[in-house]
């Protein structure tokens, strides 16, 4: 647990989504969407851009999304699905008009360069380059703004939506991580109960960007280990 009496740093909740919460969620997504950083550098359409990372989640299954407000303001959110062939269903209808808006405004009222390269990324690259992803399994994403990011606000998002899962008979969960620099590695997500399936390179961001991305497929038990933490780290969290 946190160490820090609440009296001396700022009140932390985690608790269910809310339709209210909705634009700051989509606002969150694309403030973040650059290896935590605004997409706007890479991709100028934040709706388009947050219609596809959030809309099935909010709209379709909102009960398995889960907010972090950091002294009363919404700061990060997990959003997850037990259901993936509802989502497929989804994706179904919803990419195709995506993609009819993306081209629209690709050839009619022109994006910027940056933004021209991230669609033919999308067209060209995007299908090679994501890693493969168990097809009836539960998943999730999270994403929280840099002055709420921590190890507790991390570790509380998830094992709350991990315990969910769980109550509801969830044997395993799966998440995409995007790794940068020296953060993360397979060691890191093992030592979580993580155990990753698939990695592949991820090169969207190369004109922006110098160094490797990578984006790793994760695969957790829950029958092993419910928690995010395992006991042996337990004790070393910090805020």
């Amino acid at each position: 647990m946190d160490s820090t009496p609440l009296s001396s740093r700022e009140r932390r909740v985690v608790r269910p989504y809310r339709p209210e919460d909705r634009d700051i969620l989509r606002a969150i997504c694309a403030d973040t969407g650059f290896l935590g950083k605004p997409i706007d550098p890479v991709f100028e359409d934040r709706e388009l851009f947050a219609d596809y990372l959030t809309s099935y989640y909010t709209d379709v299954e909102p009960e398995s999304t889960f907010v972090c407000e950091l002294d009363g303001e919404v700061k990060g959110y997990l959003m997850g699905s037990r259901f993936p062939k509802r989502k497929k269903q989804f994706e179904r209808v919803l990419l195709p008009r995506l993609v009819v808006r993306g081209l629209w405004r690709y050839f009619t009222r022109p994006y910027n360069a940056a933004s021209r390269r991230y669609v033919r990324w999308i067209v060209t690259q995007a299908r090679k380059e994501n890693p493969y992803t168990p097809p009836d399994i539960a998943h999730f994403h999270f994403n929280i703004r840099p002055e709420a990011r921590s190890v507790g606000a991390t570790r509380e998002l998830v094992d709350i939506f991990l315990q969910y899962l769980v109550e509801n008979g969830v044997k395993q969960v799966y998440g995409q991580v995007v790794t940068y620099e020296s953060r993360r590695g397979e060691r890191t997500f093992e030592r979580y109960g993580f155990k990753v399936i698939d990695q592949r390179e991820v090169t969207k961001y190369r004109e922006v960007y110098p160094g490797k991305i990578q984006l790793f497929t994760i695969l957790k038990d829950l029958t092993l280990n419910s928690k995010l933490y395992g006991a042996d780290l337990h004790d070393k969290l910090e805020a």
